[in-house]
């Protein structure tokens, strides 16, 4: 598939994904999310072991292109919530479900569902001079793209409810303080911070680090007892792996392991 909203590249276990709607903030269309569904199911199927998504110029995303979604010539409505049901749900879930670290780099503006799908990543990294909007207030709607999920789970009810309710801007360097993001970067260190990142992963336990992010999302919904027989079933298996086996000898040996992902 050849693509025109977005750029894509996997070489040595890092997919780089990055939206390619400068002139817009990189803001969806559907031919947008087409071409990132078909770029996740290379990532899932093409031996990646890290994904770095971000965005090209000066912002991440500004969310949905409204003007794909205004009312119809005859004033009828459109149906906002197939939308999320269609393309902006299934990119969450997938981006979750993904079998290894994603890497989330905030170049600028991330707005409305491009503020959430930042959300989603594991590792979220901003330019200082990044920011995050909670813009659905200011059209009468509410936080998708899983908002009203993640916002109250990572800064609590009172930050959360006034992010959405007053659709304030707020700094990457206050994201990172309230707990929204891993990370807030000089502009002039991103690119290398995210480079780092995308090697380190590359080279990591990645069915470890894939249960690790497994474990952590049913930690929300399970009580103490059912988490504990999570870790041990996982433990079981990765105790078995090829990952655990060399990093075992690695460390007895005394030498930097060579790990397969596996």
């Amino acid at each position: 598939m050849a693509y025109e909203d977005i750029l894509f590249s996997l070489e040595g276990g890092i997919a780089r994904l990055t939206l390619n709607r400068p002139d817009k903030l990189n803001s969806f269309t559907a031919r947008m999310h087409g071409e990132v569904a078909d770029a996740l199911a290379r990532v899932e199927t093409e031996g990646a072991r890290v994904l770095v998504l971000t965005g090209a110029g000066r912002g991440f995303c500004a969310g949905q292109d409204l003007s794909e979604r205004r009312p119809a010539a005859d004033g009828s409505p459109p149906d906002l919530g197939e939308t999320v049901e269609k393309y902006y749900a299934p990119l969450v879930k997938r981006l979750q479900a993904l079998p290894m670290p994603v890497v989330v780099g905030v170049n600028g503006v991330a707005a409305g569902a491009g503020a959430n799908l930042a959300f989603a990543g594991d590792l979220v990294i901003a330019k200082e001079s990044a920011s995050f909007i909670q813009s659905f207030c200011k059209l009468g709607l509410i936080p998708d793209t899983g908002g009203t999920y993640a916002l109250p789970r990572l800064v609590g009810r009172a930050r959360a409810l006034g992010l959405a309710l007053l659709g304030d801007k707020l700094s990457g360097r206050q994201a990172e303080q309230w707990g929204l993001i891993w990370q807030c970067v000089a502009d002039d260190e991103f690119d290398a911070t995210l480079d780092r990142l995308a090697a380190h992963f590359a080279q990591a336990p990645t069915k470890g680090l894939a249960f690790t992010k497994r474990a952590m999302q049913q930690s929300l919904g399970n009580d103490l007892a059912t988490q504990l027989d999570l870790e041990r079933d996982m433990m079981r298996e990765l105790g078995r792996s090829a990952d655990y086996a060399e990093g075992v000898a690695a460390f007895l040996d005394k030498r930097a392991p060579q790990f397969k992902g596996q």
